[in-house]
C-alpha cells in the first residue's frame, strides 16, 4: 500500500442493516438488508439545475462530443456513495454533487463503482475521467491528480454499544485492534499510531484491513476488532443506522477537506471548480448536504488544489 494509495479518504464507513445470527452486517445494496430503506427518508429529490452556457464552454472538447464523464466511485460508504436496495444505483452525497455538476456543465457524470484503492490508478491510466469517493486531499495524492474541493470531514472511532473503551485521538489506540478500509487514511495513521505506541514502550496497535467498509464494519460487530475507524460523519452515519449495536467513542479529529480527484492532463477541473461554486451559490449544494445530514461538513471556498 503505497501514499497515495492511503491517504484518500480520510473517513469512510459504511452503513448498515442488521443482519441475521445477532452481527450487524452493515451491507450496502448487497441484497439482503441494504441501507436503502434506511435512506428512504432521505429521497427527498434536489432539483436539476440548469446547464450553464460558461461552465460547459469550460468543459474539454473530447468530453463535450462524448457528452459523458465516467466517475470511478467505492460505493460502500454511506452516506457520501453506497448502493441502493435495487443493487445496481449508486446514491448518496458524492452522487448527488455528480448529477448535479454534470447538469451544470451539459454533459452527464455517470457513476462507475470500483474498488477504492484502484480510483487514482485508473485515473492516471485513463481508465476513469473523475474519480468522486470521499477523497481527502493530501499533499502526496495532489502529486499525481487534480482535485477539486468541495467538503471537509474528520475522522472518527466507533464500537459496540457495550464497549468501555475509552477513545480520544491516535494516541488512544495503543493496545487496540483497529479494523479499518484498506487505502484509506484511517489506515495509515493507524499504522503510523503503531509504530509510536512502540516506539514509545507501549503496545502496539493491531491493524485489520478489508478491502472495502461493509467488511471493516462486520469485524467490529463480530468482536474481531475492538473498534472501527472511519471519516466522522460516516462513523455517525453507521452508528445511526446500527439500531443500538454501536455507538461513537471520542470526538472526531483531524478535519480535512475533501476533493474531487482529476488527471493532471484533464482539463475538466476547471469546469468542475465553476459548476461546483454554481452550486454553492444557487443552493443546491446546501440542499445536497442537508439531504444526507451532513451539513457540518460545508465549505464556501472550493479551489483546484494540485
Amino acid at each position: 500500500m503505497n501514499a497515495l494509495q492511503s491517504s484518500s479518504r480520510r473517513r469512510r464507513a459504511t452503513t448498515g442493516a442488521i443482519a441475521a445470527a445477532g452481527a450487524v452486517a452493515i451491507t450496502i445494496g448487497s441484497g439482503a438488508g441494504s441501507l436503502a430503506s434506511a435512506s428512504a427518508e432521505r429521497a427527498a429529490a434536489i432539483p436539476t439545475p440548469a446547464k450553464v452556457p460558461a461552465v460547459a464552454a469550460l468543459v474539454p472538447k473530447a468530453i463535450r462530443a462524448r457528452g459523458s464523464v465516467k466517475v470511478a466511485m467505492d460505493a460502500t460508504y454511506a452516506p457520501d456513495e453506497f448502493v441502493a436496495a435495487n443493487g445496481k444505483t449508486i446514491v448518496g452525497m458524492d452522487a448527488d454533487l455528480n448529477a448535479a455538476i454534470g447538469a451544470v456543465m451539459g454533459v452527464r457524470w455517470i457513476s462507475t463503482n470500483a474498488t477504492f484503492d484502484t480510483i487514482i490508478p485508473g485515473l492516471t491510466s485513463g481508465k476513469y475521467d473523475v474519480g468522486n469517493s470521499s477523497f481527502t486531499i493530501t499533499a502526496a495524492r495532489a502529486k499525481v491528480v487534480n482535485f477539486v474541493s468541495y467538503f471537509k470531514a474528520g475522522e472518527g472511532y466507533y464500537v459496540k454499544s457495550t464497549s468501555s473503551i475509552k477513545l480520544n485521538g491516535l494516541a488512544s489506540l495503543c493496545g487496540l485492534t483497529v479494523s479499518v478500509e484498506s487505502g484509506t487514511t484511517e489506515q495509515s495513521d493507524a499504522e503510523a499510531a503503531n509504530k509510536s505506541c512502540t516506539k514509545s514502550g507501549k503496545k502496539g496497535v493491531s491493524v485489520l484491513s478489508f478491502s472495502d467498509q461493509n467488511s471493516a464494519n462486520l469485524a467490529v460487530a463480530s468482536g474481531r476488532a475492538q473498534l472501527g475507524f472511519a471519516d466522522s460523519q460516516v462513523a455517525g452515519y453507521i452508528v445511526q443506522q446500527s439500531h443500538g449495536k454501536f455507538k461513537l467513542d471520542g470526538a472526531a479529529f483531524s478535519v480535512a477537506p475533501y476533493g474531487i480527484a482529476f488527471p493532471k492532463s484533464s482539463g475538466l477541473d476547471r469546469a468542475t471548480l465553476a459548476a461546483v461554486k454554481v452550486l454553492m451559490k444557487d443552493g443546491v449544494y446546501a440542499k445536497i448536504l442537508a439531504k444526507w445530514g451532513v451539513q457540518a461538513g460545508a465549505i464556501t471556498t472550493p479551489s483546484i488544489v494540485g
